[in-house]
């Protein structure tokens, strides 16, 4: 075949301009995404392993507990306020009066303005608020407690046998006998390891508050005997608060705070239904409600 006859090819090349290769940005992407779903999985086997008493736990130390300032790194009622400073340890009622009073006219004598402050914040109002800022301290010092239960290996395992509420009295704190875990040796008034950790703890939390305290012992009925209490439970439940003290003064907590120990043997049963319960065996250690200290005479 001659050179003239060979067929004609003609090649054509077709350049791309843009939308070519996107890289690796997709990947990223989907790291992402992966990543998302992993902590979106993590979170809801973590919610389905916690009990409702640490989910609570975990919402109070979220929560607002305390509605006062302060200046501390950390506030609540474990943060420490500087000198003047309202806070976890505000002033009592002056501080409270200077609030809720308005201001005296501008061109009203220093002594007359403040005698007009004191006469104008009324005795309810301030037991009002005092008895607001004392709730919001009790709520702060409750979470406070079970936060140390949850974050200490030692106590995460006995915080089933603390009850913390509050009743008309003021902040308890119950700690509990369980089948099993006793806190004191059968008819002895020594608490044993246990309960001196769950005492200690209790301290550090006692001791961010200025409250007076009562302890109380209890016993649990004998099963098959006829009475509540036996004329031994008197004076054991006595002598189980007793020993409770002196755990809760060796930890810190001031002598003259104590206001009072008492025992009560079986008469004042946490399960009524049932008085032979382990339960019924719990030391009771209340943080008193405080009647706040009024001034008496607004001339001075």
């Amino acid at each position: 075949m001659s050179s003239s006859d060979r067929p004609i090819l003609i090649k054509k090349v077709k350049k791309v301009v843009g939308h070519g290769h996107h890289g690796g940005a997709w990947k990223v992407a989907y790291a992402d995404f992966v990543t998302a779903m992993m902590a979106f999985f993590l979170l809801m086997w973590l919610i389905n392993t916690t009990d409702p008493e640490q989910k609570r736990g975990i919402a109070e130390y979220f929560a607002p507990a305390s509605v006062s300032a302060t200046t501390s790194g950390s506030g609540g009622i474990l943060g420490g306020t500087s000198l003047g400073d309202d806070g976890a340890k505000g002033s009592g009622a002056m501080s409270v009066i200077e609030q809720l009073a308005p201001e005296a006219p501008p061109d009203a004598p220093p002594e007359a303005g403040q005698n007009q402050n004191l006469a104008a914040a009324s005795e309810e109002e301030l037991r009002d608020e005092i008895a607001r800022r004392e709730a919001a301290d009790f709520a702060s010092a409750a979470a406070s407690l079970r936060q140390a239960m949850q974050s200490m290996p030692e106590l995460a395992e006995l915080s089933k046998q603390l009850i913390v509420d509050q009743t008309p009295e003021g902040l308890r704190i119950q700690l509990v006998d369980q089948e099993g875990r006793s806190m004191f040796g059968n008819n002895s008034a020594q608490p044993n390891d246990r309960a001196r950790v769950l005492l200690r703890a209790v301290a550090r939390v006692v001791n961010q508050l200025p409250n007076r305290v009562t302890i109380t012992g209890h016993t649990s009925a004998v099963a098959g005997q006829s009475r509540a209490s036996t004329p031994g439970d008197w004076p054991l439940s006595a002598a189980r608060a007793d020993a409770s003290r002196g755990i809760l003064q060796a930890a810190g907590v001031d002598a003259d705070r104590v206001y009072a120990v008492s025992g009560k043997a079986g008469s004042d049963p946490l399960y009524p239904d049932d008085p032979t319960l382990a339960g019924n065996r719990r030391i009771s250690i209340v943080l008193l409600r405080e009647a706040p200290v009024l001034p008496t005479d607004t001339s001075l």
